[in-house]
């Protein structure tokens, strides 16, 4: 798992690294990463928050688009941004569809033998990713979009202390988008995908405390055809116990589901995430 600096940059006093690597989750493909360190991190170890893009997306688009470094910066956190799927497997089909496949690998273990070689975004991000900055000697500690929730949601350990989301798919068993991908990555299709990668079926089993802050912006076009559907994943909160003070979920007027969106609330959910490092 040697690492490979491919670039550097000076950004708020800190630093952007972008890495490649070998990696073995992802099949031996190669895969890159983003990390910013916060100028704390050049003498003390620093918290970590590890922010996962969405549909389409590279490693690139939360660090050249999302707004974040300078309140990162300011609460001396890390941030790291990995890519959304592996590159270059050569599936038969997995450049058919912006939605599946290359740029969407939905941060899953897929079971279908087609993708299973491949297609672990899970491991990647939870297991993969955590040991290669260690064994780099990067100095943070590891804490914790669809991914992200169902990520915090589904960690029975003290990995991720909160999470926070901008426009996810909150309920992917009752959403096309959602339907799509486990029926493809997973042999059991939606039923496995309801133990493991659904938030708003995990949320239902929670009882012990969370930390959840969600944004969305009612003039965001994929929450209006019914692929978001933040309002199950708020039912099902409430009913689990969890009150707003737990789980905060924002529907902010007029916004759309662009990176302009999330550069306006970059720094809400950096300052959410600082309260409970």
């Amino acid at each position: 798992m040697a690492l490979e600096l491919a670039s550097t940059n000076k950004v708020f006093n800190g630093e952007l690294r972008k890495y490649k690597f070998k990696s073995a989750a992802l099949g031996g493909l190669h895969a890159s990463f983003n990390i910013f360190l916060p100028p704390q991190a050049a003498s003390s170890t620093v918290p970590l928050l590890v922010y996962l893009a969405g549909l389409t997306c590279t490693e690139d688009n939360g660090a050249q688009k999302g707004g974040f470094f300078e309140s990162a910066a300011a609460n001396g956190i890390a941030l790291l941004f990995p890519d959304t799927s592996p590159r270059g497997a050569g599936i038969d089909g997995e450049d058919a569809d912006w939605d599946f496949g290359t740029g969407a690998g939905f941060y899953l273990n897929a079971t279908n033998p087609k993708f299973a070689t491949h297609y672990n975004m899970l491991t990647h991000v939870t297991l993969e990713l955590p040991q290669v900055l260690e064994a780099a000697g990067i100095p943070i500690c590891h804490l914790g979009g669809h991914g992200a929730l169902t990520l915090y949601l589904a960690s029975r350990t003290n990995q991720y202390r909160s999470v926070s989301a901008f426009s996810p798919i909150c309920n992917p068993v009752n959403c096309p988008w959602g339907q799509k991908a486990f029926n493809g990555y997973l042999q059991g299709g939606i039923e496995e995908a309801k133990e493991q990668y659904d938030a708003t079926e995990l949320i239902r089993k929670r009882v012990d405390p969370v930390h959840i802050l969600i944004d969305y912006g009612t003039g965001d076009n994929f929450y209006k055809q019914g692929q978001l559907l933040p309002e199950n994943f708020l039912q099902a909160a409430h009913n689990a116990g969890h009150d707003e003070k737990q789980v905060q979920v924002r529907r902010q007027e007029g916004y759309d589901h662009s990176y302009y969106f999330i550069s306006t609330f970059a720094a809400d959910h950096i300052e959410f995430h600082a309260k409970f490092l």
